[in-house]
């Protein structure tokens, strides 16, 4: 076995072991030793892992994993952390332009120190599953307003609607809101994890757009979120069901650096 470096990210308390791989050492499909790392008993303890690796045409490439050891669809909060990751390495400068499992993404770093601004895919429809909506932001999201969210067992009531006959097969990531002063409050629960995460960045961008349709709003709209992590913000416009110009905002902070034997 040799030692190799890693990083630790939180974007909002979601939390990212991130791994540079332009040399192409990690193996991609070694699945096994992306949930051991992932393990907050037995490796260094994250909701997800990422490598930076080289891509032709864009400044890198973000592959993400789940904590569970395979691979996912988009993280918002990880998108943030590796742009973040990114700059500190000298990869770019204060924008960037990359490729994520769903399509290219640009990011700016905000005059705001440790907030980084991630557009989002655009998204062109919202669907209905009784009370709740769901639509996909670069990972499929379920959206339902419950009151006295503080209290509420999003575990439990998150598993069942992830585990549903709907749901089960592909899978879900559970969001349960809760509207407060000029936002709202947001819990997650995020397959892969299969728990309750502090923050889920495309599931505050799915909030946001699932409120405005569910208000009747159009055009720019601006709609602050508060998740047990952190605070968020998204950017966007709508247009009936097409929603373009989105833009996840929120921190991006440097934890601490190691080494690891595998």
């Amino acid at each position: 076995m040799e030692l190799h470096t890693f990083y630790k990210y939180q974007g909002a308390g979601n939390d990212f072991v991130i791994i540079d791989n332009r040399n192409g050492l990690f193996e991609r499909e070694n699945t096994g030793l992306v949930r051991r790392l992932c393990d907050r008993r037995f490796g260094i303890g994250a909701d997800g892992l990422m490598l930076l690796q080289g891509a032709e045409g864009y400044d890198f490439e973000m592959v993400y994993y789940n904590a569970d050891g395979n691979e996912g669809s988009m993280c918002g909060n990880g998108g943030r952390c590796i742009v973040a990751f990114a700059q500190d390495i000298g990869v770019i400068g204060s924008e960037t332009d990359f490729l994520a499992v769903d399509g290219p993404h640009h990011a700016r770093m905000h005059d705001r120190v440790g907030w980084v601004s991630l557009q989002m895919a655009k998204v062109d429809h919202i669907g209905r599953d009784g009370d709740a909506y769901v639509l996909d932001t670069g990972s499929p999201h379920y959206v339902k307003m419950v009151d006295d969210l503080a209290k509420y067992p999003v575990v439990a009531e998150g598993r069942d609607i992830r585990y549903s006959d709907s749901y089960r097969d592909k899978g879900i990531n559970v969001n349960f809101v809760e509207p407060e002063e000029d936002g709202y409050f947001v819990r997650t629960y995020e397959r892969g994890v299969e728990d309750e995460t502090l923050a889920c960045g495309t599931g505050a961008t799915a909030v946001a757009l699932a409120m405005a349709a569910r208000a009747g709003k159009e055009g720019p709209i601006e709609t602050p979120i508060r998740a047990a992590g952190g605070r968020l913000n998204i950017r966007f416009n709508r247009d009936g069901n097409r929603f373009t110009e989105i833009f996840l905002e929120g921190p991006a902070v440097f934890v601490f650096r190691g080494e690891i034997a595998w």
